[in-house]
């Protein structure tokens, strides 16, 4: 296929059934607007590049894209799933179902996506590469709690493979046994699925987002400020801190460009990562997650393919500060889709 990067194009967005606006964003409620933020942002944002867009909902079957493929011809897939038929870890097969259609999609590849959304996998790969990462353990759903004696306390613990902080609170850091195997347990059983329990570091926590398939290149360091942290409470970016508006008017959070960064710091978190990037067979776009220590010293908590990109927040805003305004930045993410890391592709980008 052609790359039509100058040309408006069909572009067909995918969504779970759950995150397709059912009314304008003009008379939609404030709870929908909030929820579906990116969606709405995306959509209009590429009809405002000239494209013509149509949305589908996935549920637990690819009928509906199989229907949209054949009837409304799309040159490109926007991918805004987050999980298919209730699972996360089932998306990256969507993405492969894209190529085995020959259908090029914007953001991560299927191995990626993969490798980075296993919180485990991705660190061990990481740190066979001397990548810093936070020492860890995973305690499978049905089996016994056993904790390595190099394992040290404090610990954070969470679901292996649930994003967005999803089931992230401060009782997820613990400091002894007997509330690790609590929260183990409490993980495990309301994800149905895997904990893992991680070493806490003290630290700044900053965001970095990366953008390109071969040609890569970071946006501005972000950060996550929480002013009137209560009493007691640590820094994490817990489900009240990203979710919870009252929670973040009271304590005061927020995101910014990170300030007090030494040159030297910046330079390292660009070229660790870009090798994070590459090293997880990363393509498309992604934020890396990271935990900086008082000595400079980074520790990558996360690498999370297809970030949200609404306009407000992070990724974009970060993305806007180097250059790139909201429409720049969707087409890019679009001109990178067409030129994607798919084996079946011989252009660049």
């Amino acid at each position: 296929m052609n790359n039509k990067r100058n040309q408006a194009l069909r572009v067909l967005v995918l969504l779970a059934d759950y995150q397709v606006p059912r009314e304008p964003f003009a008379e939609a409620s404030e709870k929908t607007r909030r929820e579906l933020q990116t969606e709405y942002d995306v959509i209009e944002g590429l009809k405002s590049l000239g494209h013509e867009v149509q949305t589908i909902g996935l549920t637990d079957n690819l009928d509906l894209l199989t229907k949209a493929n054949t009837e409304f011809k799309p040159h490109i897939a926007f991918n805004l799933l987050e999980e298919f038929n209730g699972k996360v870890y089932y998306m990256p097969h969507v993405v492969s179902y894209l190529e085995c259609i020959r259908l090029p999609y914007t953001g991560c590849n299927p191995r990626g996506h993969t490798i980075a959304d296993d919180k485990a996998l991705s660190k061990k790969i990481l740190s066979y590469h001397s990548i810093s990462v936070p020492s860890f353990a995973v305690f499978p759903r049905g089996g016994k709690t056993f904790r390595p004696k190099d394992l040290t306390f404090p610990l954070i613990v969470k679901s292996m493979t649930d994003h967005g902080s999803v089931g992230i609170s401060q009782a997820s850091v613990v400091y002894d046994e007997d509330k690790l195997l609590e929260r183990v347990k409490f993980v495990q059983e309301s994800t149905d699925g895997d904990a893992i329990a991680e070493e806490y570091i003290e630290g700044r926590e900053i965001y970095v987002g990366v953008i390109g398939n071969y040609r890569l290149q970071t946006l501005e360091p972000w950060e996550l400020i929480i002013e009137n942290l209560p009493e007691g409470a640590v820094h994490i970016a817990s489900g009240h801190v990203k979710w919870n508006q009252a929670y973040q008017k009271r304590a005061g959070v927020r995101t910014e460009a990170a300030k007090d960064i030494s040159d030297e710091q910046r330079s390292t978190l660009d070229r660790v990562s870009k090798e994070i990037y590459r090293t997880l067979c990363m393509s498309g776009y992604a934020r890396l997650d990271y935990r900086v220590k008082a000595d400079g010293q980074c520790y990558l908590l996360e690498a999370n393919p297809n970030p949200n990109i609404a306009k407000e927040e992070d990724f974009a805003l970060a993305a806007k500060v180097i250059g790139l305004d909201y429409p720049d930045l969707l087409q890019k993410i679009v001109n990178l889709g067409m030129g994607s890391l798919q084996g079946w592709s011989s252009e660049d980008e």
